[in-house]
């Protein structure tokens, strides 16, 4: 379906079948999808139309006006904007109905297990070790993740794991499908500088895999993660924003209405934060745009970095703008959160959860390198072990 007017009818089909007011929300969430206007571009069948990736926006105009629920995405984005990009490219058939309508209707969370404490930034130096059960076909996995948001709330992850250490490390690793409620599956909370805990750290001990849970061929995990890498420095970085959304939208608040707080410099300071920000913004109009064309590229990583730069700046300034009062702190108490929040709460918390920016979702080291090698085609930095088994990497 490539018709704007036909999705529109479509569209509306679905709502006078299901009116909004009188349907169960997980109800109508399902009948959305079966009807193909989950993500419109996804293949017939699983939620989609196989249409035009730019055409998602009709159906949205037309399901906000007449005040439909949506899945609560910020509660489910490593699901939608991670796994299921991942699971339509290299899923089977069976791998793809099984998930892809729970995932987006959200009554599976799911969580994301590739960081390891023992590889640091260097994900590809990974140590979990999957091995096969020859009697059952099944996998073993044992190890340890960490950084893992929405563990302790999931239902299913996605797990890289070292099946052969004999070869070089971006070789040998093999993407899976794990069931979180498995007895082998330990989940403890990590509390962080804001004093809530909504990363963790699991333990993996013993964890059984069927075979057909394995995302892609055996050894070719690396290949596989690319996939959700540069979908999860797209979703963390492009995400749709109106203008003075984001961190600049408290701050640009507090401006306009505490002009006792106002000085020459931090006025020059923040127009040039705000045009940043509505740079930012325009640029990841531009980049979702491009998606429409493929697949997401490395131009992902610059959006990202761009992102945790600017957080880090403005709430810097939020701070120093409000001065006395924005050293004060609303609320330690340790808490689970079910959803990462970047702008909640206070100047405070924000100035804190945005030094996580640059480490999350990629460090900046690394999508610095990303952007020089892949982007701007600089020569690669030596790379002295490509090519060494990872069982001999020194650790």
């Amino acid at each position: 379906m490539t018709d704007a007017e036909k999705l529109r009818a479509r569209t509306r089909t679905l709502l006078d079948e299901h009116p909004p007011a009188a349907t169960d929300r997980a109800d109508f969430l399902r009948a959305r999808f079966d009807a193909g206007l989950a993500w419109v571009h996804y293949p017939a069948g699983l939620g989609g139309l196989d249409a035009p990736r730019a055409l998602q926006a009709v159906v949205d105009a037309e399901l906000a006006a007449a005040g439909a629920p949506d899945n609560d995405p910020r509660k489910i984005g490593i699901g939608l904007g991670m796994a299921a990009p991942t699971v339509l490219a290299h899923g089977s058939d069976e791998v793809k109905r099984r998930f892809l309508r729970p995932l987006w209707v959200g009554e599976e969370v799911w969580c994301q297990l590739f960081s390891e404490p023992g590889a640091g930034s260097d994900l590809a130096a990974l140590g979990t070790r999957a091995v096969r059960d020859e009697a059952t076909g099944d996998w073993i996995v044992n190890g340890q993740k960490v950084w893992t948001s929405s563990a302790h709330v999931a239902r299913w992850a996605i797990l890289i794991a070292r099946t052969d250490p004999g070869l070089p490390k971006h070789r040998g690793i093999t993407y899976f499908v794990c069931d979180m409620t498995d007895p082998g599956v330990e989940v403890r909370p990590l509390r962080q500088i804001t004093g809530e805990a909504e990363f963790n750290e699991v333990f993996l001990s013993d964890v059984r895999i069927p075979d057909a849970h394995r995302l892609g061929e055996v050894g070719d995990g690396w290949r596989v993660a690319q996939t959700t890498l540069m979908n999860e420095r797209v979703s963390i970085g492009g995400s749709r924003i109106p203008r003075e959304g984001g961190m600049i939208g408290p701050v640009s608040t507090t401006w306009r209405e505490r002009p006792e707080l106002r000085t020459h410099d931090l006025h020059r300071r923040l127009l040039d934060l705000w045009v940043d920000s509505e740079v930012a913004r325009l640029t990841g109009e531009r980049l979702r745009q491009q998606l429409v064309a493929g697949q997401p590229g490395p131009e992902g990583s610059a959006m990202k970095l761009g992102f945790a730069r600017l957080n880090q700046a403005i709430s810097g300034l939020e701070v120093e703008l409000l001065g006395e009062e924005g050293l004060l702190y609303g609320d330690w108490t340790m808490r689970r959160p079910e959803l990462v929040d970047f702008t909640g709460r206070d100047a405070g918390y924000r100035y804190l959860r945005s030094k996580g920016n640059s480490i999350e979702g990629g460090t900046t080291e690394v999508l610095l390198n990303i952007v020089a090698e892949r982007v701007l085609g600089l020569p690669a930095e030596p790379r002295n072990d490509k090519d060494v088994a990872w069982k001999d990497l020194a650790r």
